[in-house]
């Protein structure tokens, strides 16, 4: 009992099944025998056209059903040449699981610009896996998320429909979608759904953004519905029983501003003595969730739900240098934590420089890296705090000034952050190579503050100026730098990866210089100390002069990828707790940066 047993498909197929022993019977657990080659069906190839740019041709091998027309500029990009396959291809398990798959492919590869003919053929697709007929194959696809990689492929790719005059409706017998163009003088804005479910009848839904929630809006937007009469069946099983799904899925995209919604199911079970409860689904944790909707009104043959959209206290740290952040717990959690841990830590540091600040600036040089240490700290501390309240301005106020000026006020300090590690660079690169030229504490101050806080300033001006009129300061989701429609966010990344890399040099030059410390016949006996301190200065620098952000690169390059996030996230959330801990509380113990020993150490062995 409960032995697993793995059968090879027909020719025809490939994959296999599995069986498990139940009750002395062989009991089919899974079916992943399929006839479709998703492979050679979505190959994506690149090719030059004339009006379009870099275009996406799909492809089929060995035959070429998506011609390329270059005299038409014809570039099939609404992907409908793989439909005629998959339409005529049985939706057995295995299929199920490769057609879901495809549908992810697509909408992380070819959901920009989504036209009309786009969702259409989208919608193709999916509607031939959520036909009525075919719905209990669903229980042998293998993986058992399926139906929600599903819903979160449809409801990715729907988001990013184009609205024509304002409105688009795309309507297939098992998968509706319908967009319209909202603004704050709106009345009202309703979805109305009429769907087949089986061969025996219809179902509706009903979707209704209340007048008073489109208040909220600062500007024009747009809201996404998309309907699912089976879908159901396929996600029914995370709910425990003996409760079903008695309707329709419906799913909405809306603008963050908004925060609730009415919908209204009619039933599919409609005795009398049948209850109902309105529940959300929740994607991460795949599952039905009764706290995201609460019934509104009920009777025997509908019921009308009232729904919250659901945010996110915390943003994860990496939006700070990343296009977008994927939904993670984990992301969360590191970003609570580490920004918490941060900010105790600076407001540690900052009292620990205060009360031992006349006994560690004695000299001009130990005065100038204790001053970049402290506006290091006090410009992070602001940044973190600025970064939790604007985090708690998006999510309960919503007020669209306010969120300005807490992104403003975000992007200066975190710039005058990398500015002011710009200038311990400089600092550093002055005790080691400037060694007979002497800098006043005046001079270095003018300077300091022009680089450290100037520098910032005219940057943030200059780019909620440009940006702000055309309503593209802000992104969509979050109190933070626009990326998709204006690119503001390289106003902050461009300056921070170009001292990274300034920076980077700087430790390269301090390996160099302390490295050559130790050659000579009067140096022998210093060969350790010097490895050593060479070791300690690659190790130390890296948190103080903020190397570890140059990891934001890759969240940049793939967006995606949750395991760059984590690692950005890790390396910086906690860069307060790296401040004090190397700046402050080792400073004396292992000389981490006493540039005047390096110094002293080089004239020495010169």
């Amino acid at each position: 009992n409960g032995a697993i047993c793995i059968q090879p498909c027909s020719p025809s197929f490939h994959g296999e099944t599995s069986f498990v022993c139940e009750d002395r019977k062989w009991q089919m657990l899974s079916d992943a025998c399929a006839s479709l080659d998703v492979q050679s069906l979505f190959q994506v190839r690149k090719s030059l056209c004339t009006d379009f740019g870099r275009c996406l041709i799909l492809q089929r091998q060995p035959l070429l059903p998506c011609t390329f027309h270059l005299e038409q500029r014809d570039c099939q990009a609404d992907f409908s040449c793989i439909i005629p396959d998959i339409l005529s291809s049985p939706a057995i398990p295995g299929n199920i699981a490769d057609i879901v798959e495809l549908l992810k492919k697509i909408s992380l590869l070819l959901a920009e610009n989504v036209t009309r003919g786009k969702m259409q053929s989208y919608s193709r697709i999916a509607n031939h896996i959520l036909n009525s007929s075919i719905i209990s194959n669903w229980a042998f696809v293998k993986d058992r998320n399926a139906g929600s990689i599903l819903l979160d492929s449809v409801n990715s790719f729907a988001g990013k429909l184009l609205l024509r005059n304002g409105s688009e409706s795309v309507q297939e017998p098992f998968i509706a979608t319908k967009g319209y163009s909202i603004h704050r003088n709106t009345s009202g804005k309703s979805f109305d759904f009429s769907m087949e479910f089986n061969s025996t009848g219809n179902i509706t839904g009903h979707v209704v953004i209340p007048e008073e929630e489109l208040l909220r809006l600062p500007r024009a937007s747009k809201a996404i519905s998309v309907a699912f009469p089976t879908l159901g069946a396929v996600l029914e099983t995370k709910q425990l029983e003996p409760a079903f799904v008695n309707g329709m899925v419906l799913s909405v995209s809306l603008p963050e501003e908004l925060q609730s919604i009415l919908l209204t199911f009619e039933k599919l079970n409609k005795l009398e003595q049948a209850g109902a409860r309105c529940v959300g689904w929740h994607s991460a944790e795949r599952r039905w969730d009764p706290a995201a909707c609460e019934v509104r009104v009920q009777n025997v043959t509908s019921v009308v739900c009232v729904c919250a959209h659901r945010r996110r206290t915390y943003r994860s740290f990496s939006i700070l240098m990343s296009p977008a952040t994927p939904r993670s717990s984990v992301l969360d959690y590191i970003t609570q934590v580490g920004l918490g841990l941060s900010v105790f830590s600076l407001i540690l540091c900052l009292v620990i420089e205060a009360v031992v600040w006349h006994h560690v600036t004695k000299t001009e040089i130990t005065y100038m890296r204790h001053f970049c240490l402290v506006n290091i700290a006090a410009s992070l501390l602001v940044a973190d705090i600025l970064f939790i309240l604007a985090a708690i301005v998006h999510n309960t106020t919503l007020n669209y000034q306010l969120c300005v000026a807490a992104t403003f006020f975000l992007h200066f300090f975190y710039l005058a952050l990398f500015f002011w590690m710009f200038a311990l660079g400089l600092l550093i690169l002055y005790g080691l190579l400037f060694i007979f030229f002497k800098i006043t504490r005046s001079v270095f101050l003018a300077a300091a503050f022009s680089i450290g806080y100037g520098c910032p300033l005219v940057i943030s001006i200059l780019t909620v100026a440009i940006t702000e009129p055309k309503n593209g300061y802000l992104r969509s989701g979050g109190c933070w730098l626009n990326w998709y429609e204006t690119k503001a966010l390289l106003a902050f990344v461009v300056p921070a990866l170009s001292i990274i890399v300034v920076n980077l040099i700087v430790v390269v030059v301090v390996v160099v210089k302390t490295g050559r410390s130790s050659v000579g016949e009067g140096c022998k006996s210093q060969d350790l100390s010097s490895m050593i301190r060479v070791s300690k200065n690659i190790a130390l620098l890296t948190p103080l002069l903020g190397l570890t952000w140059g990891f934001g690169l890759a969240t940049i390059i793939d967006s995606r990828s949750l395991a760059f996030h984590i690692v950005f996230a890790l390396l910086n959330a906690f860069q307060g707790f790296f401040i004090l801990l190397f700046g402050t509380l080792l400073d004396r113990k292992v000389l981490i940066l006493d540039y005047m020993n390096i110094f002293y150490t080089l004239r020495n062995c010169s």
